[in-house]
């Protein structure tokens, strides 16, 4: 957690010393999210749960370079459909996520791709806390109030506003737990997301 931690500091602190001579423009984000969570197999079976995120956003980007720094505060919806004990259900929370990503742009003025990369913390507000599920060996599903990982993704910019991107967010922390007698399961968050942003 510190390494995390440590690490968004040096790209905050990056994003500052950017922005200070940079282009800096603020916009709008959305797009859908397609989260599942890897636990071990002969404690749970995980499949996808479909979401979306929204949220502002600020890109600083150096002129001439094509290099610079964008992040966001994104309410963001991700869950897991997990079975587990001979029972299945989706389970469904609500996030706050800020991503900040060190983004890299080329090409010419009216198209451009680019590839981006960076941390981004989640804390859920609302959704599925804790789920029961009876059996012979009594266990418990549960979610976790932070969380943490790395983006990495790719996309196009049209006519200098209009961003479209894909990206794979991968959890460096548990998001959830599956609770056993003397026994814990922990489960990584893997998200696959489609975004478009609009920027001014």
């Amino acid at each position: 957690m510190k390494k995390i931690l440590g690490f968004i500091g040096v790209v905050i602190m990056a994003f500052t010393a950017v922005s200070a001579h940079a282009q800096i423009r603020f916009g709008v984000k959305g797009g859908a999210n397609i989260s599942t969570v890897r636990f071990s197999k002969e404690i749970a079976n995980a499949d996808n749960v479909t979401g979306f995120h929204i949220g502002p956003m600020i890109e600083a980007m150096v002129p001439y370079v094509g290099l610079g720094i964008d992040a966001a505060i994104l309410y963001s919806q991700k869950g897991v459909y997990v079975v587990a004990d001979g029972r299945s259900r989706s389970l469904n929370n609500d996030f706050i996520e800020i991503p900040v990503n060190v983004k890299w742009k080329f090409g010419i003025p009216i198209i451009k791709a680019y590839l981006a990369a960076g941390p981004y913390v989640d804390f859920c507000v609302s959704g599925d806390k804790l789920w029961e599920m009876p059996s012979n060996v009594k266990s418990q599903f549960e979610t976790k109030t932070f969380s943490a990982g790395v983006n990495l993704g790719a996309g196009v910019e049209l006519l200098k506003h209009l961003q479209v991107g894909f990206y794979y967010s991968l959890g460096l922390t548990n998001n959830y737990s599956i609770k056993k007698v003397d026994l814990a399961k922990a489960g990584k968050d893997r998200t696959w997301v489609i975004s478009a942003a609009f920027l001014f």
